[in-house]
């Protein structure tokens, strides 16, 4: 199938079926097309919290608007990005690329330092507001590529970030929760949006045509 038409196959599942369980190699795709998203300066500013565990599910569950998603899909991924640049932060990434392309050590230097001028002075709260877009890029990929597998998927803003946070011990790695996707097979006789029809927007009023 096509892209298009795989993202007019999915949908945003409202019960997913407890005893169906994604298979890993499913998941290393779904994660691997968030891994190789682009994002801002290439500098990946967001992780991919992997969450199979159902005593760590059943701990989130109590900060999820949708409960039973988050308790009976099959996996949980959690899309969280820097808490701010730091120097650091910048440095480890351009070090590795120079040396995952054989390049001069520094070679990147003028830009990376250009980088540190325009973000290290802004506040965090305005800086995650940047990484937390990065995330966003990811978060698309992995629904598609799930649609591409045929496994069912619901993204999810409504949640308890604190919660999350708090549970996967994400400011330990200087991390904070942005968006969840939870990951598993539609429980067809509950999942209630299933046979409605797909609806957007018609092409006239989405695209604003400027020639």
């Amino acid at each position: 199938m096509s892209l298009i038409e795989n993202l007019n196959w999915r949908h945003s599942v409202k019960a997913f079926d407890p005893n169906k369980k994604v298979s890993e190699a499913h998941i290393e795709k779904i994660i691997e097309a968030a891994r190789l998203a682009p994002t801002s300066s290439g500098l990946q500013q967001f992780r991919v919290v992997l969450v199979s565990n159902q005593a760590v599910k059943e701990k989130l569950v109590k900060g999820a608007l949708n409960p039973e998603c988050m308790k009976e899909c099959s996996h949980v991924l959690v899309f969280a990005a820097w808490d701010t640049y730091t120097a650091e932060r910048i440095d480890k990434v351009y070090d590795f690329t120079t040396k995952e392309r054989e390049l001069p050590k520094g070679r990147f230097d003028s830009y990376t330092d250009k980088l540190k001028e325009i973000y290290l002075d802004l506040p965090n709260a305005t800086n995650f507001a940047h990484t937390a877009r990065q995330s966003y890029i990811g978060l698309g990929l992995a629904l598609a590529e799930a649609a591409e597998l045929k496994v069912d998927t619901c993204p999810a803003e409504g949640f308890d970030n604190k919660l999350v946070d708090e549970v996967l011990a994400l400011d330990q790695l200087g991390l904070k929760s942005v968006s969840l996707m939870y990951v598993g097979y539609a429980d067809d006789a509950r999942d209630w949006i299933k046979p409605m029809k797909k609806v957007r927007i018609p092409r006239e009023e989405f695209v604003i045509d400027v020639k």
